[in-house]
């Protein structure tokens, strides 16, 4: 079962994403804040990252760069979702995806497969 680490500080939109991910067979692990991302995914590596731009201690860009910074995630696929276009600087710090909000909470699945082939 692949997991996956949604670092977001939404609730309501952690928790309709992960019921999504779950049913389509994923296990999911959640984080609020980048440092905490960092602390779960060193304890339990995830096999992907749903990374949103705005969190209360970096900024989603900060994280990708110290993800890719360490080994371990430098290949893991991370995708980063914004209200804000900016998908070249989500690429430039390493994203292997950028995903524009509002987006279809259904497609995800689909979307993690695909990197996780």
């Amino acid at each position: 079962m692949p997991k996956i680490l949604i670092v977001d500080d939404e609730r309501t939109t952690v928790k309709l994403l992960q019921t999504l991910l779950e049913m389509d067979g994923f296990e999911v692990l959640n984080a609020a804040r980048g440092q905490e991302a960092l602390e779960v995914a060193q304890k339990t590596p995830p096999d992907a990252f749903l990374v949103d731009y705005r969190l209360v201690d970096m900024t989603g860009l900060d994280l990708i760069a110290a993800l890719r910074n360490q080994p371990a995630f430098a290949q893991t696929p991370i995708v980063m979702a914004s209200g804000l276009d900016m998908e070249e600087q989500a690429l430039a710090a390493g994203a292997n995806l950028f995903l524009i909000k509002p987006f279809e909470p259904n497609k995800l699945a689909d979307i993690f497969y695909d990197l996780l082939k």
